[in-house]
């Protein structure tokens, strides 16, 4: 037998938290069977029917299973229908008619970040668009003494409908990328190192959705080291800016396959933001960033799970203080729980990582049922438990998907 076949088997049956035993069950073999596969014992090659069974519950292409040349990309599915308003604000006409006050703006504005927050993604894809409009209005109308603020605010705006298409992945990405750009155009007109800073942090997350995580550390850090004087004269809202600066670059380099020096990169720059938390002092929302070291225990287990370090990841989120973390808005709470439930399946924890999960829909439906990444990996912990219990059955169906 091609001993590559079964070494292939192996890592990806690692990759999808599958013992021999689940991958045995799944594909109605022995756990004996599995170790003969994978050590290349068996007297002849797997039938190809077997092997194209194999992927299917790898969850992989026959491609993978079968070299070692990276396969195609898969094909981007098209943006969601929630987000085709969005989309079409961002390369709609100016309208016409007299552009919002500045007070009412900025009330929508805020308005629409706790929606963002509190994860409701939904009023969000019904206010976003008249907000991009609008801002878009007052900034090009603004007289000149009034430029500064009008272009901080359609900077903010921006950002916000950044951070949206970013919670549809692929399927938005352009978009995304386009928004992200536009926000630091506008930042940059208004002179504030803040909205400077706030932007490039969603275009380095933006060049990560590229494939340019190693562009996107750059990125992210040129600004912190060329904006942290500016950041620092600001107080705790300058400092807020800054440390997440450090988080994005952090998770921009844990985008990247995982080498010794990579994770040592990442490291430090969570420890930068942790050093500008403490000089902050305490958990904050300015500018809603929820920064502080509470923030920054979060995204420190998310670099690890991103470096498929799932153990490292458990010990990291048993540092976070859980009182800390319920005063955390909804969409990190929700995101934390579905991190370790990454985390619990990387470590085969599957039924802790069905509770996190079931724990994070009942928080915020929308973080889990909308976005692509939350739903594959309720796919991928279905598909990984032989029988899955009544709750995670129907969280999958919540979710469309067959269980």
């Amino acid at each position: 037998m091609d001993t590559g076949i079964g070494r292939r088997i192996a890592y990806w049956r690692d990759r999808r938290g599958f013992t021999q035993a689940d991958f045995g069950q799944l594909m109605g073999q022995t756990k004996r069977w599995v170790q003969d596969i994978e050590g290349g014992k068996r007297q002849q090659d797997p039938r190809l029917s077997v092997l194209v069974r194999a992927a299917d519950v790898l969850r992989i292409t026959l491609e993978q299973l079968l070299t070692d040349s990276p396969p195609e990309p898969p094909a981007v599915s098209p943006p969601p229908a929630d987000a085709l308003g969005v989309i079409d604000a961002l390369y709609g006409a100016p309208s016409s008619t007299d552009p919002p006050a500045p007070a009412i703006l900025r009330r929508r504005l805020g308005y629409c970040c706790e929606a963002f927050q509190a994860c409701h993604y939904a009023t969000l894809a019904r206010e976003l668009p008249d907000l991009i409009i609008g801002a878009g209005q007052a900034a090009h109308s603004a007289p000149v003494g009034e430029q500064t603020e009008a272009q901080a605010v359609l900077s903010r705006v921006y950002q916000l409908v950044t951070s949206y298409l970013h919670k549809y992945g692929e399927a938005t990405a352009i978009q995304a990328a386009l928004a992200a750009d536009r926000a630091l155009v506008a930042a940059e007109r208004s002179g504030d190192p803040v909205q400077i800073g706030a932007a490039a942090r969603r275009v380095a997350k933006s060049l990560v959705y590229q494939q340019r995580p190693e562009t996107a550390v750059l990125f992210a850090t040129a600004a912190a080291r060329r904006l942290e004087g500016g950041l620092t004269e600001q107080g705790p809202l300058g400092l807020s800016t800054l440390g997440m600066l450090y988080l994005s670059a952090a998770l921009a380099a844990s985008s990247q396959e995982r080498t010794t020096a990579r994770v040592q990169a990442a490291t430090d720059f969570v420890n930068e933001a942790a050093d500008v938390a403490e000089r902050q002092g305490g958990d904050r929302d300015e500018d809603w960033t929820m920064f502080g070291p509470t923030n920054v225990g979060l995204h420190r287990v998310d670099m690890l799970i991103r470096f498929e370090d799932g153990w490292s990841a458990l010990e990291a989120a048993d540092e976070v203080s859980q009182e800390a973390l319920a005063g955390m808005s909804r969409e990190r709470q929700a995101g934390h729980h579905v991190a370790m439930a990454r985390a619990s399946l990387l470590t085969r924890r599957k039924g802790t990582a069905a509770e996190e999960l079931l724990e994070a829909d009942k928080l915020a439906p929308e973080e889990v049922r909308g976005r692509p990444d939350t739903v594959n990996l309720v796919k991928d912990l279905v598909g990984a438990t032989p029988r899955p219990g009544n709750e995670l059955r129907a969280l999958a169906e919540r979710c469309g998907l067959r269980a």
